[in-house]
């Protein structure tokens, strides 16, 4: 992925397509992968005098991975802690640094971002696709459980991947 500035969408006001949009993870579980997703998210993109900002969130208790037994664990303060903290949130300003938030712990992160060409729709709607990627360490957000498994080591992966497909169309003036 080669990584852009956000100046690349024309000024305005972007609002998500959630219809056409995605925020998943990723993280090395015992021999494999374990990916989640994210159902109820938003994200806007405002772009004027050259600069421009992108904010998301996603609601913790949209949180799915297929096992309602393990969305319930992951809703504990085990992980998010969806009690306390309901929403991830992050923003960026320039696609390649961004803020993100867990469990009310903000810290730095390195984004990999994509950015399509603005396309207009079937409806003569403006739109734009933003694809961010980033891997962190869980623990530096306060997202530590773990259990150590028979052959040694985790079940869990420390690195978790995170990645947003954005699909957003631009507000009429």
């Amino acid at each position: 992925m080669s990584t852009q500035t956000l100046t690349i969408a024309p000024a305005g006001t972007w609002n998500l397509d959630p219809v056409h949009s995605s925020v998943g993870f990723e993280v090395p579980y015992l021999a494999g992968t374990f990916k989640g997703e994210f159902h109820e998210i938003g994200a806007g993109l405002t772009v004027e005098d050259e600069r421009a900002s992108l904010d998301g969130s996603a609601k913790v208790a949209s949180v799915d991975v297929k096992d309602e037994q393990l969305n319930g664990h992951l809703q504990t303060p085990d992980f998010f802690d969806a009690e306390r903290f309901p929403e991830i949130s992050f923003r960026t300003n320039d696609l390649e640094h961004g803020e993100l938030t867990i469990k009310g712990v903000t810290r730095p992160v390195t984004i990999a971002a994509s950015v399509s060409e603005p396309n207009v729709d079937p409806f003569g709607r403006e739109r734009v696709g933003i694809t961010l990627e980033a891997t962190v360490d869980r623990n530096a957000f306060g997202v530590s459980w773990n259990a150590p498994n028979q052959g040694g080591g985790n079940y869990l992966g420390d690195d978790v991947t995170i990645k947003a497909d954005l699909a957003l169309v631009r507000q009429a003036d």
